[in-house]
């Protein structure tokens, strides 16, 4: 009888096992249950020396990760050019040149506050992260002046990226378990559950796969955003040969803002409103006007008292 059921316990303890492995499997990273010693409940042998090579493959990862640094390094920028298009053009051609590509350009056209249309551009490019340095050089070039804003942000991701390469690993090591698992199964409902434990692993390692794919790109990869905007975008107000500047500019731009408001009001008046206002009297408001005059005539008419009845003389009697 014990003979016949050993490779059923057998089984249920791999299954124990792999259920382990997998919960281990979090992310942060705790140890295997294969590595809690102690006199009561100590792990067999086997699994304990192939815990300890996980750990010790851990540890040789955690270093090499550890050896150099992951960071994010990505820039963005305002400029004021003369030809935002021209420039936007070039700094495309910049960004394959240094073996990159353009992720999105925009050139639109935009009004100022004085009415005027100018052309505005934007762009956004990739460029190996070594060049990044050498690509801002060349882009501020493009301007006289100095940048309206640069900004350069850097993000370290060593810990998430030694974090993920860990849960990776995990989890390979417990799809290879029950890979070995469901081999050595006999029983249907056995290979289904196995199975079914062994898709799920399976689920977690491609999306850990494309989180750890994703860090390597924006790693070896920085993005720079750059605004363009024309000249006559930041012109100060020029009244003569004098360009009040601050407040007085401000003052200004919104008197003239005022007076184009009023303007473009009186307008609206005269030639939108006046006329929409007197069609609509002639149609609705003057049938009205009379059809109430009408209405008070017939009433005055129905209360006017009706004239007295004189009786007629009565003639004297004759003698």
């Amino acid at each position: 009888m014990f003979p016949l059921q050993r490779p059923r316990n057998r089984f249920l303890i791999l299954c124990v096992l792999a259920a382990l492995v997998v919960c281990a499997c979090s992310p942060a990273a705790s140890p295997a249950p294969f590595e809690q010693g102690g006199e009561s409940g100590a792990a067999p042998p086997m699994y304990a020396e192939e815990a300890r090579d996980t750990q010790s493959n851990f540890a040789a990862g955690a270093v090499n990760l550890q050896a150099e640094r992951l960071v994010i390094k990505n820039a963005s920028l305002n400029l004021v050019v003369a030809d935002p298009g021209e420039s936007m053009d070039r700094i495309g051609s910049l960004a394959e040149t240094m073996g990159g590509f353009i992720v999105s350009a925009n050139l639109y056209k935009t009004q100022l506050d004085s009415g005027v249309e100018v052309p505005r551009a934007s762009i956004t490019i990739r460029i190996p992260a070594e060049k990044l340095e050498d690509a801002l050089a060349q882009i501020e070039s493009e301007s006289s002046l100095p940048p309206l804003r640069k900004d350069i942000n850097s993000q370290d991701i060593t810990s998430e990226y030694t974090d993920l390469q860990s849960r990776l690993r995990n989890l390979e090591d417990a799809e290879a378990q029950l890979r070995e698992i469901m081999a050595s199964a006999t029983r249907t409902e056995d290979v289904l559950q196995v199975y079914n434990q062994l898709t799920s692993v399976r689920e977690q390692i491609e999306v850990l796969k494309g989180q750890i794919q994703f860090y390597d790109q924006a790693v070896a990869l920085s993005s720079i955003s750059v605004e363009l905007l024309p000249n006559e975008a930041v012109q100060p107000l020029t009244i003569g040969s004098w360009q009040p500047v601050g407040v007085a500019r401000n003052a200004i731009q919104a008197l003239i803002n005022t007076l184009k408001f009023l303007l473009n009001a009186a307008i609206w008046i005269v030639l939108y409103l006046l006329p929409t206002l007197l069609v609509i009297f002639l149609i609705f408001g003057l049938p009205l006007i009379l059809f109430f005059r009408w209405v008070r005539r017939l009433r005055q008419r129905s209360k006017k008292p009706a004239p007295p009845v004189v009786p007629p003389a009565s003639t004297p009697p004759t003698a």
